[in-house]
C-alpha cells in the first residue's frame, strides 16, 4: 500500500531524509534515543523499516510487544524497528520514565522519543499502538492500527524481506503477564479516565462519584491529599490495571484492593498479594485484578493507605 502525498512527510519526520521540511525540523527536536544513537536516512538507506508508535502505560501496546520483540530478533539482519514514543500523560514525558520502562519491558530495539507529538502529527497518526512498514524507497507498504492482524503485518514483512522468509512460516510469540492477550469474549468495561475526562464515561456516570477521601481532581489525574482515600468501581472483564504512581519521585504509596468487598486471592494481579496489599513506587500501570474466571460483574475497590498517589486510568484485559 502506498499513502499518496502522506507517505515522505511521514518518512522525513523520522529519518530526516531530504524534501519536506517539516520532517527536518521535527526530526532534529527529537534528539532524544534510547538503545541506539540517533537514526538518519544514512544509516537505514535501503533498509527495511517497522515503526510502531507507543506510550509505555499503553495496555494495548504492552500486548503487542511479544510480536513486536519477535520481529525485532528473528528479521533483525533485514528489518530495522524502531518504536516512537509519544507520550499520553505528562510523567511519560520524562525520558527516565521511559528508559526505566524500556529496561524492565525488555526492548531493546531503538525507541525515539517524540515528547512534542511532531512525527506522530506527521504520520497523521491518532492510534496507539500504531504499525507502519516502509519500504527501501520510503513509502508506507502496509499499516495497522491497534492490536492484532499479526500474520498480516508478517506476510507484509515477508514481501519486502528477502524470498527466503515468505517460506519461513511466522514467529511464535505468547505474552505472559501484562502482555497476556486480553480476553476479548469477557471484556465488557471500557478504558476509564480519572482526570477531568472521567465526567465523559459513561460507565462512571452511571456508577456515580467512585471517589471517597480527600481527592482532588486535576488536568490528568485525581490526587489524594490525605490518606485512606478510596476509588470504588464495578467492572466486567478478567484483568483490571490502573495507572497510577506517588505524585513525588522516589516517594511509595501502600495500597489494598478488593473485589467484591473480600481480598482477592488467586484473583489478584502481579502488582498485589493474595490479601490484595501492594506499593506503588513508579508511575506506570499496575495490573491488580486477573480472574481466573467464570468472569461476572464484580465490584473493586482500592483503598490509599498513605497520601500522595495520582490515579490516571482504569484499563481492562
Amino acid at each position: 500500500m502506498t499513502i499518496a502525498g502522506s507517505q515522505f512527510a511521514a518518512i522525513d519526520t523520522l529519518l530526516a531524509g531530504p524534501g519536506d521540511s517539516r520532517g527536518r525540523d521535527a526530526i532534529g527536536r527529537a534528539s532524544q534515543w534510547i538503545n541506539s544513537p540517533p537514526l538518519t536516512a544514512a544509516n537505514l538507506h535501503d533498509k527495511i523499516v517497522l515503526i510502531q508508535f507507543c506510550t509505555y502505560t499503553c495496555i494495548n501496546w504492552l500486548r503487542t510487544l511479544p510480536y513486536i520483540r519477535a520481529w525485532a530478533q528473528k528479521y533483525r539482519q533485514n528489518l530495522v524497528v524502531i518504536g516512537v514514543h509519544t507520550p499520553e500523560f505528562e510523567f511519560e514525558q520524562n525520558i527516565d520514565n521511559v528508559r526505566r520502562a524500556m529496561q524492565q519491558m525488555h526492548v531493546d530495539y531503538p525507541i525515539v522519543i517524540d515528547n512534542d507529538h511532531s512525527i506522530w502529527r506527521a504520520f497523521r497518526n491518532q492510534y496507539w499502538p500504531a504499525l507502519y512498514l516502509i519500504d527501501g524507497r520510503g513509502r508506507i507498504r502496509h499499516h495497522h492500527f491497534g492490536e492484532g492482524g499479526y500474520q498480516q503485518s508478517e506476510l507484509a514483512m515477508h514481501g519486502l524481506l528477502a524470498p527466503a522468509f515468505s517460506a519461513d512460516g511466522f514467529v511464535a510469540a505468547k505474552g505472559e503477564g501484562v502482555e497476556a492477550a486480553a480476553d476479548w469474549s469477557n471484556l465488557r468495561s471500557p478504558e476509564t479516565y480519572l482526570g477531568p475526562r472521567w465526567a465523559e464515561s459513561l460507565s462512571l456516570q452511571r456508577a456515580g462519584w467512585p471517589f471517597s477521601g480527600a481527592w482532588t481532581i486535576g488536568r490528568q489525574a485525581a490526587r489524594l491529599s490525605r490518606a485512606s482515600g478510596r476509588i470504588t468501581y464495578r467492572f466486567h472483564a478478567r484483568d483490571l490495571h490502573l495507572v497510577m504512581g506517588p505524585s513525588r519521585t522516589g516517594n511509595s504509596v501502600r495500597f489494598r484492593v478488593s473485589l467484591d468487598g473480600q481480598p482477592p486471592g488467586i484473583a489478584r494481579g502481579l502488582d498485589v498479594d493474595e490479601r490484595g496489599n501492594g506499593v506503588a513506587t513508579d508511575q506506570r500501570l499496575y495490573q491488580l485484578i486477573r480472574q481466573p474466571g467464570p468472569i461476572v460483574d464484580r465490584k473493586f475497590e482500592i483503598e490509599f493507605l498513605d497520601a500522595g498517589i495520582e490515579a490516571f486510568a482504569f484499563t481492562f484485559g
